[in-house]
């Protein structure tokens, strides 16, 4: 059993057992094998999984039709997303497989999976499988192994912390909801130096406090709770996989990722100049408009939101690195290798208050120009409508462009359609409107570089024309 919808734009995920079963995640191994098999890849795959109850089971059965297709095999064991991307590396492994299904609550799986390292699937690789799959076209085919291979774990730490070591005192609240990076992120503190301060770090499945998602308002808002009472310097927390990094600041304020991106530009365009940086379509303006950026070079690229979209936009024009306003951050060469790692994050922005050492996280955060933002707020929307729904509402926005009308009681400039719609506005303040790539959603964020008022009256606009929409339903959150 394998409802078609759990392939989507780059990963595949399913509620687990009502949508996928375990024959039916035996088959998507034998897909993917057979896909390997078929671009002439080398027939060895790392392989890892996150800790829900489910996920070894899941694994197993997706081992088993890797196998059955003539596949080697490498399991790494628990592990976090990044960590499976960083074994290709570290085994020189041509495919990497990872079950989890990423910051989406429990009763979710899924697989994140890739061949050309470190880039993991997009539209094209994920269409092809999903044919494979549900055509029955998996192909049976001798030499298939397994090897457990030890030690990964820490590599992995080993690379991220290298030969540095704080000169400065910090003192960071590590929020890790119980998830997978538990088991990861207080040791890697411990060994750059940095005082921790405990925040839900027992490997718990239930996720008994929240559903670790940096993005989330709730996790942000207990971050804050943690820094006020401990008096820590800022507060780092990741996701149920480890790939996203959330940041809160010494005063409890919560910095938005696209804004943490903006501060980690600033300090990598001072080392790099001439730097280009990409953006996914969700983020701030300020990439493009910064004046510290443009005067040490960077150029902005804005892309299409997704890791798979972002990590191979960063490798194509050979960007120093991409940021997501959901916090998946791409550091590629010199700094990392270009997959999407929360625990890097973590290490840069360590790094980077080191080399700041009169500087605190709320200083950063004000060093910005001002601009007023909306978390990301997701209203519910089937995955099998969602995308024809996304299709009208962009022509709607398009058409009130191409009419002269206004938004917000402003012109609007243009309106970029790389991915959903970007409504900009002639002050440069704008709203977005797409499609979640992973849940049945879409998806809104708004920001004005003029005043809160204005962005709730772009939220207000872009929410009314969403409104036309009778399958639109209720946000998760909203301002």
């Amino acid at each position: 059993m394998i409802a078609p919808t759990g392939f989507r734009e780059y990963d595949a995920r399913w509620q687990y057992p009502e949508a996928i079963n375990l024959p039916g995640i035996t088959a998507l191994g034998l897909g993917l094998g057979t896909q390997m098999r078929r671009r002439g890849i080398e027939p060895v795959i790392a392989v890892g999984n996150d800790y829900r109850d489910y996920s070894l089971s899941i694994k197993n059965a997706l081992m088993l039709g890797l196998m059955q297709a003539g596949i080697h095999v490498k399991d790494i064991g628990p592990a976090l997303s990044p960590m499976a991307y960083f074994a290709q590396f570290h085994l020189d492994a041509p495919a990497v497989a990872m079950v989890t299904a990423s910051h989406n609550p429990n009763g979710w799986t899924g697989v994140k999976m890739g061949f050309e390292r470190p880039l993991t699937h997009g539209p094209d690789e994920m269409a092809e499988l999903r044919d494979i799959v549900l055509e029955g076209q998996g192909q049976s085919h001798e030499g298939g192994r397994y090897e457990f291979v030890p030690g990964v774990r820490e590599a992995y730490l080993d690379d991220l912390v290298g030969d540095f070591k704080m000169t400065r005192k910090l003192k960071v609240v590590c929020a890790t909801g119980n998830g997978t990076a538990s088991a990861f992120a207080p040791e890697l503190f411990n060994r750059l130096g940095v005082e921790v301060v405990p925040s839900h770090n027992a490997l718990d499945y239930t996720f008994p406090h929240y559903n670790p998602n940096p993005e989330a308002m709730e996790m942000l808002r207990d971050m804050s709770a943690s820094v006020k009472a401990s008096g820590a310097d800022f507060a780092l927390g990741f996701d149920g996989d480890g790939d996203r990094c959330g940041v809160v600041d010494d005063e409890g304020e919560e910095i938005f990722a696209d804004k943490v991106g903006v501060i980690m530009a600033r300090d990598f365009a001072r080392l790099y100049p001439g730097s280009t940086f990409v953006a996914d379509v969700k983020s701030t303006g300020l990439f493009a408009s910064d004046p510290e950026l443009q005067a040490h070079g960077a150029k902005a690229d804005y892309w299409k939101t997704g890791h798979s979209h972002m990590k191979r936009r960063v490798k194509e024009i050979g960007a120093l690195a991409g940021f997501e306003k959901s916090g998946h951050y791409f550091l590629a060469e010199p700094v990392g290798r270009g997959y999407d790692c929360g625990l890097r994050v973590a290490v840069e922005i360590c790094k980077l208050m080191d080399r700041n050492p009169d500087k605190s996280m709320s200083d950063l955060r004000r060093a910005l120009p001002v601009t007023y933002a909306t978390p990301t707020m997701s209203p519910y929307c089937a995955d099998t409508e969602k995308y024809d729904v996304l299709e009208r509402l962009v022509s709607k926005l398009v058409a009130k462009h191409d009419a002269g009308e206004t938004l917000a009681g402003r012109a609007i400039a243009q309106v970029v359609t790389v991915n959903g719609a970007r409504v900009i506005l002639d002050n440069g303040s704008w709203g977005l409107v797409r499609a979640s790539s992973n849940t049945p959603n879409l998806v809104v964020v708004c920001e004005s570089s003029d005043s809160e008022a204005e962005m709730r009256a772009i939220f207000a606009d872009i929410d009314a024309v969403i409104r036309t929409e009778p399958s639109v339903g209720d946000y998760d959150q909203t301002i």
